[in-house]
């Protein structure tokens, strides 16, 4: 459990906080003040990677042992050697959370511009390198056992798997929105600016509900009464 929050917490916002801003993300308009917390794509991607996270853990738990060809671990005594079915699951579920940290801004491309940030790749390389020691060489003080190489691409194309449910979603997004309608949906920040008002039509310092001193009143007075050229 240790090792499984470090990878979800520590490691990863050691990561995202180290990664440079993009200049798409420093020239966007400010959500509103009412825009929800959660945004739309936000929420398919918690629900899509939660269902596909929720559906391989629990088809490993009750029927990897038949799918693998293994002991089963969930009849297993408390003092009985340990197991390779719950080794598979751990390592499984170790391996979506590392392919799910590539895949977090929403773009078609995940490894476009990934070398970047020096500090993300050592963290992904660090933490598979991590994953490998602790199942091979963790013995009894990790409670591991040994995979075999069969083993082991089974739980790489699983959370591999991760990646392209995420691509899937993304890809569908920009089709729909690049299909042949008369008016595509907006996306978030063209709905935020399309309810920004123009510079014209918002209030002016004359229609400031704050009393101005009388100097800064004059200049206001003189101002709104400029005809205009």
């Amino acid at each position: 459990m240790l090792w499984v929050n470090l990878i979800m917490d520590t490691f990863a916002s050691l990561a995202l906080a180290t990664e440079p801003p993009l200049d798409s993300l420093l020239k966007r308009r400010p959500y509103g003040r009412n825009k929800p917390l959660i945004s739309r794509t936000m929420m398919k991607n918690i629900l899509g990677h939660a269902v596909y996270q929720l559906t391989v853990i629990f088809l490993l738990v009750f029927a990897g042992e038949k799918f693998f060809d293994i002991n089963s671990g969930r009849r297993a005594s408390l003092h009985s050697p340990l197991s390779q079915h719950y080794i598979i699951i751990f390592n499984t579920f170790v391996l979506m959370q590392l392919f799910n940290s590539l895949k977090i801004h929403g773009e078609r491309n995940v490894f476009s511009g990934i070398f970047h940030n020096l500090i993300f790749c050592s963290v992904v390389l660090g933490t598979f390198i991590g994953q490998i020691i602790i199942v091979e060489f963790g013995g009894k003080l990790f409670s591991c056992t040994n995979l075999t190489l069969s083993q082991w691409l089974c739980c790489l194309l699983i959370g591999i798997g991760e990646l392209f449910g995420g691509q899937v979603g993304t890809d569908t997004a920009f089709l729909r929105s690049h299909s042949w309608q008369t008016s595509p949906p907006l996306d978030e920040m063209e709905q935020v600016a399309l309810e920004t008002p123009p510079p014209s039509s918002r209030p002016s310092c004359s229609a400031s509900p704050f009393p101005l001193p009388p100097g800064f009143q004059v200049l206001s007075i003189l101002k709104d009464s400029k005809p205009n050229d």
